[in-house]
């Protein structure tokens, strides 16, 4: 897998499409960059980026649209709701693949010195990169937002950690930068039925992890409450590691609470919501709906979805596209303008534009692409295919069961088993595409030059690593599909009557693929040279086969007696 890194800059720019068209032009100008959004907000005058790559790639991305952004935005001129100090406002680095924290953190500090010294913009880092505690924190570094930047930068306790501590016109025009590695965050709005920024801001302070000061008496107009060093006492909100106020956006007509959730393992969207909503009562208010700013993990969306579907007694074995619809639906993703899971989900994003992959064709053109002159696709992805419309089927009698009238108290039941068979089902779509690669490596390291000893060599272990390779994807494609069979045995036994005969149905597709598969595991057998490798291969397989054979027979046999 790919090194990824995620980065997500923020723009003082949210109104002028010809400038915001210039800094993603300079961050797309380099090779390797996935430009995956652009979301601009005219209110907070204000443009959220997110692209993806190679971590040096998107380094070097980030410092051009740095670079960019100090040229064609003037911080003297502009104004906005959201918080900011900088053209370029923030920069977090967000390790997505293969990356860790620790190596994000030192490109972010690489980043911050580059674009102090060589820009001449005053730098600080925050969260994971940052030097000192007071500086992890986002907010911290931005008090005092750019009317305050000219004292900020030249006291002592706020020198930047790269870049000029003196205000000079080039500064007045740029501000300051806050660059950084974090885990990913994610910008959520949840709209009301107000247009109040004082309502909106007091549910903020309810739900957000700093709470709001204490104070005596009146909770607005009280005095301060201050422990014995003299600090504000704080009472804490619900919703940790989350971030809020409220301000009303002219664009919609609208209050909204605008949050940062900045570790959704913590507090995912879901529960934001929800928490928001429940405040929103109390204080006489109600949620209409929600916005996502920028992109969001697709598990992420699935945990929402599964979570509604529950609320609802509902099956959640269902396909990620329906349940994503629920979760849409749910929190009123749409209400402000239609969401697009394609251009919403990152995972979705990043494989945008990829080589097109038999999954993704239409039956009709899988089957024509199966019947050509063509080798691949062939028998062992055929196999896989036929696995998976086998799982399919044992998914579709459970999420039917979970649905039937007067099995309500047994939805769950029938969800718990409905995701077993959508967990083998899209394994087994994986393979589809994986058995076509593997042939393809057998014979790219066949086309392999073989002029030398040191080239002959090289060959033949190519060619060795890429048979193995082809014998342990049918193999998997041999144990999901046998596994699959437990689904439909169940289903078969509990599920619901009327789908007895899918359950049957299911069960031959499921030993036919483990019979497929197996033949593909034999024939490519006969080109590996390692017997060690192949006698425990074949052990498995052969066992694989003769389960399924008998699993398949019982089911059939309580089929056969329901009917």
């Amino acid at each position: 897998m790919k090194r990824i890194l995620e980065c997500v800059p923020n723009f003082s720019e949210g109104q002028n499409p010809e400038v915001i068209k210039e800094i993603t032009d300079a961050i797309e100008s380099v090779d390797g960059i996935k430009l995956l959004d652009v979301d601009p907000g005219k209110a907070t005058n204000r443009t959220v980026v997110t692209f993806v790559g190679e971590p040096e790639a998107v380094v070097e991305a980030a410092f051009r649209g740095i670079e960019k952004a100090a040229q064609v935005i003037d911080m003297s001129k502009h104004h906005g709701e959201h918080p900011r100090y900088g053209a370029t406002d923030v920069c977090p680095l967000v390790p997505v693949s293969d990356i860790s924290m620790e190596e994000a953190t030192e490109f972010a500090r690489k980043l911050a010195k580059r674009v102090g010294d060589e820009l001449s913009i005053p730098v600080y880092c925050y969260e994971n990169a940052a030097f000192v505690e007071e500086r992890r924190s986002l907010a911290n570094c931005r008090s005092g937002e750019y009317e305050g930047l000219k004292e900020k930068i030249t006291s002592e306790r706020w020198k930047p950690d790269f870049g000029p501590a003196v205000w000079s016109e080039s500064i007045a025009k740029t501000g300051a930068t806050t660059i950084g590695a974090r885990n990913f965050l994610v910008a959520y709005n949840v709209n009301l039925n107000t247009t109040s920024t004082r309502r909106a801001n007091a549910i903020a302070f309810d739900v957000r992890e700093a709470g709001r000061v204490k104070r005596e008496g009146d909770p607005v107009t009280g005095k301060i409450v201050t422990d014995e060093n003299g600090h504000p006492v704080r009472i804490p909100g619900t919703l940790k590691k989350t971030r809020a106020i409220g301000w009303y956006i002219e664009e919609y007509g609208i209050a909204q609470i605008s949050m940062n959730l900045t570790d959704i393992s913590v507090t995912p969207v879901y529960v934001a919501f929800d928490e928001v909503r429940n405040k929103a009562r109390e204080r006489g208010l109600r949620v209409t709906g929600s916005e996502l700013v920028g992109l969001i993990p697709l598990q992420a969306m699935l945990e929402a979805g599964k979570y509604f579907l529950r609320k609802q007694k509902r099956s959640t074995g269902i396909s990620d596209e329906e349940i994503i619809k629920i979760a849409v639906k749910s929190m009123g993703l749409d209400e402000l303008r239609p969401f697009n899971p394609k251009k919403k989900i990152i995972e979705y994003l990043i494989a945008e534009g990829s080589e097109k992959k038999l999954v993704n064709n239409t039956l009709e053109e899988f089957v024509q692409n199966t019947a050509s002159e063509s080798p691949a696709p062939g028998g062992g992805s055929v196999s896989a295919a036929v696995g998976a419309f086998g799982a399919a089927l044992g998914t579709m009698v459970a999420n039917l069961s979970a649905h039937k009238r007067g099995w309500d108290h047994r939805w769950d039941e029938f969800s718990v088993w409905a995701g077993k068979g959508k967990k083998y089902h899209q394994a087994l779509l994986k393979c589809v595409d994986e058995d076509t690669e593997a042939f393809n490596k057998i014979m790219a390291a066949f086309g392999l030059p073989k002029s030398t000893e040191k080239e002959k060599a090289e060959r033949r272990e190519a060619i060795q690593q890429a048979t193995k390779n082809a014998i342990e994807v049918p193999l998997e494609v041999m144990q999901l599909a046998h596994d699959s069979l437990e689904v439909m045995h169940t289903m078969a036994e509990i599920g619901n009557p009327n789908s007895v005969s899918d359950a049957g149905v299911g069960a031959l597709c499921a030993r036919t693929a483990v019979e497929g598969a197996y033949l593909n595991v034999k024939i490519n057998a006969s080109g590996c040279d390692d017997k060690k490798f192949l006698e425990l291969v074949l052990q498995k397989a052969e066992k694989l086969a003769s389960s399924a054979r008998k699993k398949e027979s019982e089911i059939l046999k309580i089929v056969e007696g329901k009917i």
